[in-house]
């Protein structure tokens, strides 16, 4: 090893979203959290593409300026595993992984909880129920979907799916959108707080009751979430902890032993005052 210490991160994501969305810098004070009990830190760099993601990998690789780097957002057809494995840059990958078991990896199951947002506001009597989704290209992404599509086929409900970009301004664009349709949904999953946020801020614009006419459930908790008028009902994960098990498995690949396999902190639901049950729509 290159005993620099230091564990790179790279982030493909546009920088100004970091200063909004409240899920990274929660995920990164959990992993230096667990660093610093071994004087090791983060060396985080933000990047517009995963092409750049790969120039980054390929000069530290080269300079030798950090031990292993963690690898998130993963999409179809990945690259940056397999270039990292031909860089020889130990990596450990977060996510939605589907790969071998031999590559180090703090899984996270997307479906299940789909699944348990679904039986939530089925049981509340919701039947018009739309999604506004992450970026189509995230594994995660695609894996939400899957799990969303298969439990509305089963309950014979046809969802409304919307691409986003976890923006506030998507989340404004795009919930504007869904409230102009004609049989407007009824209850709105988001997959992010930010994007949550920024609907009920429109809802209210547009004189649409939350929760009695329109019920929002966002992904991922945040103080956002819990300030927000009504308060937002969340799929709620432990961020921090999430944080702190990727950390345990960097330190343990550093270290040269066995990386044991690890989960994610599994999103439950959290109901707060922007869910209830569908209001007659005739």
């Amino acid at each position: 090893m290159s005993g620099t210490d230091a564990i790179g991160l790279v982030l493909a994501r546009p920088a100004r979203l970091l200063g909004v969305e409240p899920f990274f810098m929660e995920f990164i004070a959990g992993i230096e959290e667990k660093l610093a009990e071994r004087g090791f830190s983060v060396l985080l760099h933000v990047v517009a593409t995963h092409d750049e993601e790969i120039t980054t990998h390929r000069r530290w690789a080269g300079r030798g300026l950090v031990d292993a780097v963690v690898v998130v957002n993963l999409t179809t057809d990945d690259r940056r595993p397999g270039v990292l494995a031909e860089l020889g840059l130990p990596a450990v990958v977060v996510g939605a992984w589907e790969g071998g078991p031999d590559t180090p990896a703090v899984i996270t199951d997307n479906a299940s909880p789909v699944r348990e947002a679904l039986r939530e506001l089925l049981a509340l009597g919701h039947r018009r129920i739309a999604r506004v989704t992450g970026p189509a290209e995230l594994a995660h992404t695609r894996a939400r979907t899957e799990a969303l599509a298969e439990g509305c086929r089963e309950a014979g409900v046809e969802p409304v799916l919307i691409e986003g970009d976890y923006s506030a301004e998507a989340g404004t664009k795009l919930t504007a959108q869904l409230l102009r349709r004609p049989g407007r949904p009824t209850a709105i999953l988001y997959d992010n707080d930010v994007m949550a946020v920024a609907g009920l801020g429109v809802a209210k614009e547009l004189g649409i009751a939350v929760p009695a006419e329109l019920s929002l459930l966002a992904w991922d908790d945040s103080t956002m979430c819990r300030l927000a008028s009504p308060a937002l009902s969340t799929m709620s994960v432990d961020v921090h902890q999430f944080g702190v098990s990727v950390a345990e498995s960097v330190m343990e690949l550093i270290d040269g032993g066995p990386v044991v396999q690890r989960w994610s902190p599994a999103a439950r639901f959290t109901p707060r005052g922007s869910t209830a049950p569908a209001p007659e729509t005739g």
